[in-house]
């Protein structure tokens, strides 16, 4: 899937990549997700943690590559992803994160899309989630039809030593 921001004409466009074996998966993870999470809330994946997730059967990984004049085919720059496990006829995502300067052109909502709709043709029955209860994506879920199943009382910890909920989020599909 090709995607272009709005106006674009002046900006490179995504490209979403599946299938990616964990090996080559791991740099453009990282890339992202040293940018992606702010440090205050301690969300971020070490590369130990994430390497164990991707090496895992059921983990899958969609990445979303910069493409365009200044990309050419197979040296995007990792700007997106998001990590899946799949059992039985249920989906959790992981992760997903969007680099800070790619935010507001459709990355995260295509990656998304994605997501679901590649759940739904491996009939999939639910897709859900688990989310700092102060993140502002609960707007990007909220829009695809998520809704609130659950909550857990200061569950994570942010490194100023603050206590969050966390919201668990589903949809049926």
């Amino acid at each position: 899937m090709v995607s272009q921001p709005p106006d674009s004409g002046h900006r490179p466009f995504f490209q979403l990549i599946s299938g990616l074996a964990a090996e080559d998966a791991i740099g453009p993870v990282m890339q992202v997700m040293e940018q992606a999470f702010d440090p205050r809330f301690g969300e971020a994946w070490n590369h130990s943690q994430t390497r164990s997730m991707l090496a895992m059967p059921l983990t899958r990984v969609l990445l979303a590559e910069a493409r365009g004049p200044l990309h050419s085919a197979g040296q995007g720059d990792a700007i997106g992803f998001a990590m899946t496990r799949r059992v039985a006829d249920e989906e959790e995502l992981l992760l997903i994160a969007v680099a800070p300067k790619w935010r507001q052109f459709g990355v995260a909502s295509a990656l998304l899309a994605e997501v679901i709709d590649d759940a739904q043709e491996a009939g999939v029955q639910r897709l859900h989630l688990e989310m700092r209860s102060n993140n502002s994506a609960i707007h990007l879920y909220q829009k695809f039809g998520f809704a609130q199943v659950g909550l857990r009382r200061d569950y994570y910890k942010g490194v100023d030593s603050q206590h969050y909920d966390a919201l668990t989020l589903a949809i049926d599909i």
